[in-house]
């Protein structure tokens, strides 16, 4: 399945030491997710960038292959806890 990726511009505006393609590489390599129960749904995950960095993200499915991360950042506690990868 190919999935397309698309990177909301602000997320490198708020981090600047994270690129769009670091952005989609944890993404799409995912190690872990949960559905929110919010609506439209999003989804949170951590995923590993090209440089080996845990990043966190959160996207939202915009049709049945199209998706927009318009939230990323290297991974925090809070979501690590959320996703059950810390206590």
């Amino acid at each position: 399945m190919d999935e397309t990726v698309r990177v909301h511009p602000r997320v490198s505006v708020r981090h600047p030491g994270i690129t769009p393609q670091d952005v989609k590489t944890a993404f799409l390599g995912a190690l872990r997710s949960r559905a929110r129960d919010t609506d439209p749904v999003q989804w949170v995950g951590v995923g590993l960038d090209g440089r080996g960095r845990l990043l966190e993200f959160i996207a939202v499915e915009l049709d049945s292959h199209e998706w927009l991360v318009f939230h990323a950042m290297v991974a925090t506690t809070k979501v690590l806890r959320e996703i059950g990868m810390r206590r």
